[in-house]
């Protein structure tokens, strides 16, 4: 637990600019607070203490905005950035080195019991409002875009848009970097439009070829 709490610290300053010290992450940052009590939590959940890691997880919602359950089962250098409006789920399990932005929901479908929320592999980033739903499986490497809904299990190395979530890159190649460039990811929309405004212009030119 407490080599745990180390990498979380560690991750926030790998990738939060803005962190200038270990007083300030520790005292200013909800993120890292709620994944702090997280741990407490988790610790005496696996150990079968009763209601204390309910408790515990409650007052970290009141504390930082943040509801994760006592039972949900995080990887190493986990980040939350500012985290408000973030849930995790009892069932949840989450690799290391991923990054989560606010409002995203790790979440389940229904009442369906056993295991009923998400599986999060390695080096993942999700971003603003995504939403991330049921038993599926979300692979190694793989960008979540702000607002998606992920409904259906995503292979390794792919970048993730829409509603519902669709797959728009799978390079099949190892992410360098851990943060998410929200401003270029690719819109389909927008790729399917161009390419029928392209067919129509050669449509054009088709029959005005055949006119003279």
């Amino acid at each position: 637990m407490f080599e745990n709490i180390k990498k979380d610290l560690y991750a926030v300053f790998e990738r939060d600019p803005a962190a200038s010290g270990k007083i300030e992450v520790f005292l200013t940052y909800p993120g890292f607070h709620a994944v702090l009590l997280h741990r407490v939590a988790h610790w005496l959940w696996k150990r079968d203490v009763p209601v204390l890691p309910r408790v515990i997880s409650h007052f970290s919602r009141f504390l930082t905005g943040i509801e994760i359950h006592p039972g949900a089962r995080i990887g190493s250098y986990f980040f939350i950035d500012h985290g408000m409006g973030v849930v995790i789920g009892e069932t949840t399990v989450i690799g290391n080195n991923v990054t989560l932005f606010q409002g995203v929901t790790l979440g389940g479908t229904g009442k369906e019991k056993g295991k009923r929320h998400p599986t999060l592999g390695n080096n993942i980033v999700v971003g603003v409002g995504a939403k991330v739903l049921g038993n599926i499986v979300i692979g190694d490497n793989v960008k979540i875009g702000a607002n998606s809904v992920v409904l259906e299990s995503v292979p390794a190395d792919s970048t993730v848009v829409g509603v519902p979530g669709r797959i728009v890159k799978q390079g099949g190649r190892r992410l360098t970097e851990t943060m998410l460039d929200h401003v270029h990811l690719p819109d389909p929309v927008a790729d399917r439009l161009e390419r029928i405004e392209r067919e129509l212009e050669e449509i054009k030119n088709q029959i005005k070829g055949s006119r003279g």
